[in-house]
């Protein structure tokens, strides 16, 4: 999985403005079958919001991702033991795979993505060049058409389409989608306990058992639920 260099637009309707967005792109091992939609940016949340409608469009979970080393992913560059981005790192626990950053510089590590990215900007990309959209979903309504065709396309030297391929070799080793879907939660690591045993988090203030007074805990916040651990073995306190 990777986001392509070369990014297509959408235009504000109201200001006429034009914005340009990201071009996330997924390509499966065995078969080349191709997911691409456009986000917003590259932070968390769109990351892993693409990989989870990659999965769904795949129909299933790869034992393994391969990704560049993209802040979204991991905090800790590394050419041996990059440390994972920790959501992301709880993203690919629930969905049961394993993710492997590439090597700085060593596209090789990622060749299977760079090629993806390269056909998905010649054919798709290309062909949105004189098209107008005025919002990112019906710019992603066009890339799935456009998605479809090149899925469908007979290639060559394999003398079958990526959609073909894809029902041989890879769909069958495709892990099922986790029954329950991700709960996306944003970390603050270290945050002390007050006096008043509260913990502050984006301006407001949370209570935590009276004992945790002067310590630093972690808290995990969701969109509804906020959760302290004292450290990362212990059973959560709500």
């Amino acid at each position: 999985m990777d986001y392509a260099g070369k990014k297509p637009t959408i235009v504000d309707p109201t200001t006429g403005e034009v914005i340009p967005v990201e071009l996330f792109v997924a390509a499966l091992g065995a078969s080349n079958y191709t997911y691409a939609e456009a986000t917003r940016t590259q932070q968390v949340p769109d990351w892993l919001a693409s990989h989870q409608r990659a999965f769904q469009f795949f129909g299933g979970v790869t034992n393994a991702v391969v990704c560049d080393q993209l802040k979204s992913g991991v905090v800790v560059p590394c050419r041996y033991e990059p440390g994972l981005q920790r959501t992301y790192e709880e993203f690919a626990q629930h969905y049961g795979t394993v993710v492997l950053p590439a090597r700085p510089a060593r596209p090789r590590d990622k060749a299977k993505t760079e090629v993806a990215v390269q056909i998905v900007e010649r054919w798709i990309l290309a062909r949105l060049r004189h098209e107008t959209f005025f919002s990112l979903a019906a710019l992603n309504a066009r890339i799935a058409e456009l998605l479809a065709d090149l899925n469908g396309r007979p290639m060559r030297l394999y003398r079958a389409s990526r959609r073909e391929l894809f029902a041989r070799l890879d769909q069958p080793a495709l892990r099922p989608l986790p029954a329950e879907p991700f709960v996306y939660g944003e970390w603050k690591v270290g945050a002390r306990v007050n006096i008043d045993y509260h913990i502050e988090l984006h301006g407001h203030y949370y209570s935590v058992p009276y004992a945790l007074i002067h310590e630093h805990v972690d808290v995990r916040l969701t969109a509804t639920t906020v959760e302290c651990q004292r450290e990362s073995k212990s059973p959560h306190l709500r």
